[in-house]
């Protein structure tokens, strides 16, 4: 019976993470699967309870649309899932229960490179359901000084009073100053997304303004090397795109579910796979 771990959604097809686990299982040769398992909606509480019972069922990554639909099939929520609002990895404790996580904050700390700040302002832009590991993430590191760029001040703000940050809204427009003397500057919105609206030219324009030391972290990596993060690098700025959070998220995954954590010095090999 060979052991296995699956990332479920609807849909499915474009997920890259067993791309990304069954490279990291045949790097360290574990005898072991990972694949895909399309699960509706109204399927979460049967598959759970299947799952429950299956002996090689090492756990699951969780996709759209069922992060935040998750909670009530699992026995113990980690903190991270709790603070962050939604579920991305489930996993068997060995005694029947289920454990859950949110390793987003961990892929967020790997894209930062455990940057820390000191005191200097950390830009986001955006505050949906994407930012909040970027916001927890902040919180744990004690951040002094955010800037949140929105269009909804309103929803940012509904967001936001789940965290302790010391945050200021700024408008999401030409003229503002909101990214002045960052020392990171982060994009949790697909602007800049193959298929999406373009990151705003004055967004781009804006990172001349940034800190000389500045890091720029796009979520977004379809394309890899966004407007965002070529306009960064033109000014100076160190960059870091967004399969750099997808496969730390997922390292942290997949140490819950094969106890072994994959070895960031094969990333760039890992990387060239996942774009080719």
């Amino acid at each position: 019976m060979t052991p296995y771990a699956e990332v479920i959604g609807d849909p499915i097809a474009q997920s890259k993470s067993p791309v990304i686990h069954n490279f990291w299982l045949e790097k360290l040769g574990i005898d072991a699967d990972y694949r895909t398992c399309h699960v509706k909606p109204e399927e979460l509480a049967d598959y759970f309870a299947l799952r429950r019972r299956d002996p090689a069922w090492r756990g699951c990554n969780v996709t759209i649309p069922h992060k935040e639909q998750v909670a009530p099939f699992v026995d113990e929520l980690e903190s991270a899932g709790a603070k962050v609002g939604a579920i991305n990895t489930v996993w068997p404790d060995g005694k029947g229960g289920l454990n859950a996580t949110n390793t987003d904050i961990d892929g967020v700390k790997e894209a930062l490179r455990a940057s820390n700040p000191a005191g200097r302002p950390v830009v986001i832009i955006g505050a949906g359901g994407a930012a909040r590991a970027v916001f927890a993430y902040l919180e744990g590191l004690g951040c002094a000084s955010v800037r949140v760029l929105a269009r909804n001040h309103a929803k940012a703000r509904d967001t936001l009073k789940d965290f302790d940050l010391p945050v200021t809204l700024c408008p999401f427009e030409p003229g503002g100053a909101g990214l002045a003397d960052a020392a990171i500057v982060i994009n949790a919105t697909q602007l800049g997304m193959a298929g999406q609206l373009p990151m705003p030219q004055f967004v781009l324009d804006q990172q001349a303004d940034t800190g000389p030391d500045c890091l720029v972290f796009d979520m977004v990596y379809a394309p890899l090397d966004t407007q965002l993060l070529q306009r960064a690098a033109a000014f100076g700025r160190t960059t870091s795109h967004g399969l750099t959070m997808l496969v730390g998220q997922a390292r942290t995954a997949f140490a819950r579910f094969f106890g072994v954590v994959p070895d960031p010095r094969d990333d760039a090999e890992l990387f060239r796979r996942l774009t080719t």
